[in-house]
């Protein structure tokens, strides 16, 4: 692993026309205020915005005059949506020259020479684990990659790539209200492998929906917030970040109070016994 990325990622997803539709102007200003905060790692995939928010953001990121070496930039590919691509059904490919293709593609958008993390986006049953490897390897020979990585894999698919591959990353679902990736062996074997896990949606449906689960664990927020002096969200994610796996959470938030509040996360040693009733409230009963 040579990537260093920051302890918590700016993920885009919404900065594009599937959610903020933000200007050129507003991105600039928004990856400046992620640097100056010491996020600099931003979060990628080809189809965010319908294929559209990779170079809106390589506009941004090329106006911004900001030094390539001050932020790392991680992207995925292999899903084949039908908006924004002439397919008529949704479906995965993951051939070695869809890969090499969609990578230099993601390059040409985002305005850069190289990804620091390619991450193959879901795995696919048509997978061929030697022609992913073969694709990973011509492009960390050219340069294009740095570091290789999954997305919502299981421990078994990783297993079948990484017999070909190194797999330095994981993004999967991880949170308060998502937390099977610890009980079914994802996060083991994560460790066991020296797989970095990051979490999407690190804040799980907290703020979401109004559900029984929900409901308990704001009320419990509510007495956390007193105690440690910082907001419900920060708590959470420092839920997240006290696993031994060393789960980097990707926040997806565009406001910037709150961009500006996420290290103080990465600061909190949540206390071991609010950890187990957090979970404990997640769950809606004791630990077994």
């Amino acid at each position: 692993m040579k990537t260093k990325l920051s302890p918590i990622v700016a993920g885009t997803m919404n900065w594009g026309i599937w959610d903020k539709n933000l200007t050129t102007s507003e991105m600039e200003h928004l990856m400046h205020v992620c640097i100056e905060n010491q996020i600099t790692s931003f979060d990628h995939a080809d189809i965010y915005g319908n294929y559209t928010t990779e170079a809106d953001f390589g506009k941004a990121f090329a106006q911004s005059k900001i030094d390539r070496n001050r932020m790392q930039l991680i992207s995925k590919c292999g899903i084949q949506h039908i908006n924004g691509r002439n397919n008529t059904i949704k479906h995965y490919d993951y051939s070695k020259e869809y890969i090499v293709w969609s990578v230099e593609n993601s390059l040409k958008n985002l305005q850069t020479d190289y990804l620091d993390v390619l991450l193959l986006h879901r795995p696919s049953p048509l997978m061929v684990a030697d022609e992913i490897a073969e694709a990973v390897s011509k492009l960390k020979s050219e340069g294009k990659i740095i570091d290789f990585g999954l997305s919502n894999f299981t421990a078994s698919q990783s297993e079948l790539i990484r017999q070909k591959t190194a797999i330095n990353y994981n993004q999967i679902q991880f949170s308060t209200t998502h937390h099977e990736a610890m009980l079914d062996g994802s996060l083991d074997y994560m460790q066991l492998h020296n797989i970095r896990p990051m979490s999407w949606n690190p804040l799980g449906t907290v703020f979401r929906e109004d559900i029984e689960q929900t409901r308990r664990l704001k009320k419990l927020l509510v007495q956390l917030v007193e105690k440690y002096h910082l907001g419900s969200d920060s708590i959470l994610l420092a839920w997240v970040l006290k696993h031994p796996a060393h789960v980097i959470p990707v926040a997806g938030t565009v406001n910037i109070a709150r961009i500006q509040a996420l290290m103080k996360a990465v600061a909190l040693d949540l206390d071991k016994l609010d950890w187990f009733a957090i979970w404990s409230e997640s769950m809606g009963n004791k630990v077994p």
